[in-house]
């Protein structure tokens, strides 16, 4: 793997006159870039809920006759993308818990020490279950032993020591859930009557709902036959995951107020403001890397040129390559066009550099196709710290920045130079205070305590120390 990803998507809807399973299924379409492994729907009708989950994309996983199985008036939705503790129907989502509870999870606990104390003592089994499913038990447990869902959330909660956005209902409720530090984002709107909540506020155009606001951070919203209410369960310290703007979110989603697409742009226009290179042509790594682009040509007056076409139907496959296949490499995904490229000066932007092997075939392949030169412009900082919030990153040895300085990642690239935007330039492209961010990709301070996983990192060792920032801990 050469990128980070999003390991979910979720969403959650409630309205008697929704076909809820059907705008579910659309919604979770929307959601498709934060999975694409497998997809689960669960509904509720009063007295029961039903669920479908498989394997694949979301065209691929329902049909017509499915989604008409599951009739009711709440639901949530669930896209997983594969990590290193399971793939396949093993571990997908939503989690159902005793046929009367189901959750849905975007995010990661670091720490499950105190899941699995409290479940053990009570004789629950914990062995081979995800963090995730272990937040389900825990609801459940006090669900299911005579407490309203409501008291059940609002008892579990101090338990779940790491960052979530969540779904959960029973057969007539829905529930929403964001942890104090709202790493990862959610999204509230509104629909003929009822309500919708998603990762990100893209899955409301597809359906035609109306957003209203971002759950905030430590909030709980239910939603059943009395309307909607809220409850904050601990004092917000807002700590978005900065790298949704950068390269996670759909450009056209907001976040924070802010529009991820102006965010982008203004990304490439600082990138102009910190570096002065002459060039023929802007050449953007598709596909997040477009907005940047436009940005970086506007302030530059350097026009762009869509000189790597990519392969839009290169979807995760069982089959198996062959080692032929894998040397192809980047050129399964993106072709260069040399009549773009022949003898002219190249600005190549891209999100990211993780591990470093993409970036090098590409650079490889535009002086391949002739580029005279090939200057590799980034629109974040190096990112040199692994991340345990929900996000499907390669151990930090295998991060790229974190053993090389970056003149030697330009060298191991090829390129003729290599700029990073400053985390300044990044925070000046939001137009937020670094406060209302966790930065820890770039900077190594995590917002929410590691506890027993601040000893899978290390400090590079040509930067300053750093150290997790402190942090209520539950």
């Amino acid at each position: 793997m050469d990128s980070l990803n999003e390991k979910c998507g979720i969403f959650g809807i409630y309205g008697k006159a929704l076909d809820v399973s059907r705008l579910a299924f659309f919604g979770l379409f929307a959601l498709q870039h934060r999975g694409q492994e497998s997809s689960g729907i669960s509904v509720g009708n009063g007295e029961e809920i039903r669920s479908y989950k498989n394997v694949g994309l979301v065209t691929h996983v329902y049909n017509e006759e499915i989604i008409q199985q599951l009739s009711g008036h709440v639901a949530i939705g669930h896209n997983r993308y594969s990590t290193s503790e399971g793939t396949g129907l093993l571990h997908a989502q939503p989690i159902i818990e005793g046929e009367t509870f189901a959750l849905a999870h975007n995010g990661n606990l670091p720490s499950i020490t105190a899941l699995v104390h409290f479940l053990e003592r009570r004789d629950v089994p914990v062995k081979g279950h995800t963090d995730s499913e272990l937040m389900a038990k825990a609801v459940y447990y006090y669900y299911s032993n005579g407490r309203s869902i409501e008291n059940a959330v609002r008892e579990a909660y101090p338990l779940f020591t790491g960052a979530f956005s969540l779904v959960m209902m029973t057969k007539d409720a829905l529930l929403v859930l964001r942890d104090r530090c709202g790493v990862r984002p959610l999204a509230m709107g509104k629909l003929n009557g009822g309500y919708v909540f998603a990762s990100e506020n893209c899955a409301f155009h597809t359906i035609g709902a109306e957003f209203v606001r971002e759950v905030h951070p430590g909030e709980l919203i239910i939603v059943d036959n009395a309307g909607l209410r809220s409850y904050q369960l601990e004092e917000p310290t807002q700590k978005l995951d900065i790298f949704e703007f950068v390269y996670f979110a759909r450009p056209d989603s907001t976040l924070l107020g802010k529009s991820v697409y102006t965010v982008r742009r203004n990304c490439g226009q600082r990138l102009a403001e910190e570096t002065k290179i002459k060039a023929d042509a802007v050449v953007p790594v598709p596909e997040t890397a477009f907005p940047v682009a436009v940005g970086y040509s506007e302030a530059t007056k350097i026009p762009i040129e869509m000189a790597l076409v990519k392969n839009r139907y290169i979807h995760r496959t069982f089959i198996q390559p062959d080692q032929h296949s894998r040397d192809l490499g980047v050129k399964l995904k993106l072709t260069p066009l040399p009549e773009a490229l022949k003898g002219k000066r190249i600005i190549l932007i891209d999100d990211s550099i993780v591990r470093g092997t993409t970036s090098q075939q590409i650079v490889r392949a535009l002086f391949e196709a002739g580029a005279k030169e090939v200057h590799f412009l980034v629109s974040s900082p190096p990112v040199k710290f692994p991340d345990f919030y929900g996000i499907n990153t390669p151990r930090q040895k295998d991060l790229i920045a974190s053993q090389k300085t970056p003149e030697e990642i330009r060298e191991f690239l090829g390129a003729t130079s290599l700029h990073y935007l400053s985390l300044e330039g990044l925070l000046r492209a939001t137009g937020l205070p670094k406060s209302v961010f966790t930065t820890h990709f770039f900077t190594g301070e995590y917002p929410i305590p590691l506890h027993e996983r601040e000893r899978d990192f290390i400090q590079p060792s040509y930067d300053r120390p750093a150290r997790p920032l402190g942090g209520v801990s539950r």
